[in-house]
């Protein structure tokens, strides 16, 4: 018995079951926009708390270069998703809106495609949803992996993470966002100025 053949294909069915228990299903997101709602996942951090990112780069879905060094200045929204997740579905579409009326503003999105076992599904699911930003590629989940320990959970998608205009961790939300929750926290992070 080949126990190397045995232990991947057990690999890949655990990686696959973390991919489906990470996500949820549609039923239990609830889009706060329309019920006036509060988003209680949302945690934020003063000035004085926040961390600031190790290198968080790497290729696009469509094979470019992207480092989230060079949008220091910016505040950024960085989404951790798949294309398989419905949470994720669920909240695609308040994301490319805010992502399109906020670009005036100084803030940048950025998606993290992490655990698709293709560029294309991805692809086919930012064609689906309009989304307006570029993803990196994280098959094996590794970028995720550079975020500050306790900022995000790995196996929990979508998370989204909120940078201030010095590159640190402002925010983090480890559920699906409405479109009211993804402006809460964006507007007194765009009002406040770029620290050293």
């Amino acid at each position: 018995m080949n126990t190397r053949h045995v232990s991947s294909g057990a690999a890949a069915a655990l990686a696959a079951a973390l991919l489906l228990s990470a996500c949820g299903t549609e039923a239990g997101f609830e889009d706060t926009s329309k019920s006036g709602g509060g988003n209680e996942v949302i945690s934020r951090f003063s000035p004085d708390e926040r961390k600031p990112l190790r290198d968080i780069s790497g290729t696009t879905l469509e094979g470019k270069p992207l480092d989230l060094a060079d949008y220091k200045g910016k505040v950024v929204v960085v989404n951790i998703w798949g294309s398989n997740c419905g949470p994720c579905r669920a909240e695609a579409p308040n994301l490319a809106k805010v992502a399109k009326d906020t670009e005036a503003e100084g803030v940048r999105f950025v998606g993290i495609n992490t655990r698709d076992p293709s560029r294309e599904a991805a692809l086919r699911f930012e064609e689906e949803y309009g989304v307006p930003y570029p993803s990196l590629y994280d098959q094996m989940g590794r970028i995720v992996l550079r975020f500050p320990r306790g900022s995000v959970n790995p196996q929990a998608i979508p998370s989204t993470v909120f940078l201030d205009r010095s590159g640190r961790l402002a925010a983090r939300a480890l559920a699906p966002l409405s479109e009211r929750d993804l402006r809460a926290v964006l507007r007194p992070l765009v009002a406040e100025k770029k620290t050293a």
